[in-house]
């Protein structure tokens, strides 16, 4: 792993981890699925005319459209689309904490669904995970935490794992950028269905909620993807998911510093023991020197 590929890493988890922050002020003040919905379709738009500029065909391998398919539809609309509804009541750091267990589940599925091999390290790294998270959910549930909003986000959570799990492949063959622009393309016509049948449009226009929309539909919401794909691309998945135990650290402390959300013990401590979990089970992957 170069310096080019550490600055990557970074980049990706400080856009991944302030997207929760964006988006929470996007939910206050406008309806969540149409803003997603609008934020897909002028992300998807940019990434499929970058990729035509680049070069890049429609003509995907099979691989390469189905991971298209679920991932536009597990990661984008199911994982995001339940994450915009839930941060209407939750708080912007705890959505990033449960989205950081996503290494954690997809580990656990390896071993559950796949029958792969977890290795010890691994196996203390998901232990401590669950223990990182119970601490945290035990303290925010003694403290009166929506339990709608949270049950969105662990089912979100969860679709995001799935997504990770299907999207394996996505990136050989190339076109990798016209396969992040069609997923995001699918991601909207799917919310906006939901959108024109459950929403009102009624927003409370403010410079913070442009400034918001914009960033998290150029930022997190292209850009991020785009360095995750290079990331993958220069390193390999494995390496490059060793990035996302700065998730749980970054998500929190962004929201406290712009959020002003308030930051107790119990969520330090249990972000720190989700942050070790992550780092085992990433670092059980690596392959071994001779």
């Amino acid at each position: 792993m170069d310096l080019r590929a550490i600055i990557m890493g970074l980049a990706f988890a400080f856009m991944w981890s302030s997207a929760y922050t964006s988006a929470r002020i996007i939910v206050t003040a406008a309806p969540p699925i149409s803003a997603l919905t609008l934020r897909f379709l002028i992300s998807g738009l940019l990434g499929i005319l970058i990729a035509r500029m680049l070069g890049q065909s429609w003509r995907l391998t099979p691989t390469q459209w189905r991971a298209t398919f679920v991932f536009g539809i597990c990661q984008n609309a199911l994982y995001l689309g339940l994450y915009f509804v839930a941060m209407q009541t939750i708080e912007a750091s705890l959505a990033a904490i449960i989205a950081s267990t996503m290494p954690l589940l997809v580990a656990l599925a390896g071993w559950v669904v796949f029958r792969e091999r977890l290795a010890p390290m691994a196996a203390l790294g998901l232990v401590a995970g669950i223990v990182g998270v119970g601490i945290i959910m035990g303290n925010r549930l003694s403290g009166g935490v929506d339990l709608y909003g949270l049950a969105l986000c662990v089912v979100g959570v969860i679709a995001l794992a799935v997504a990770t799990l299907a999207v394996r492949g996505a990136t050989s063959g190339g076109n990798f950028l016209m396969v992040v622009g069609l997923q995001m393309l699918i991601a909207s016509a799917v919310l906006s269905v939901v959108a024109v049948t459950t929403e009102t449009i009624e927003i409370d226009w403010s410079w913070l909620l442009v400034g918001s929309f914009v960033y998290t539909t150029i930022v997190p919401g292209l850009g991020a993807t785009l360095v995750w794909f290079w990331l993958v691309q220069r390193i390999g998945a494995t390496r490059a998911a060793t990035f996302h135990f700065l998730n749980p650290f970054l998500g929190v402390a962004i929201a406290a510093l712009i959020l002003n959300e308030p930051l107790q013990v119990y969520d330090v401590v249990g972000v720190v023991v989700i942050m070790a979990g992550i780092l085992a089970v990433q670092l059980s992957k690596r392959p071994s020197r001779a």
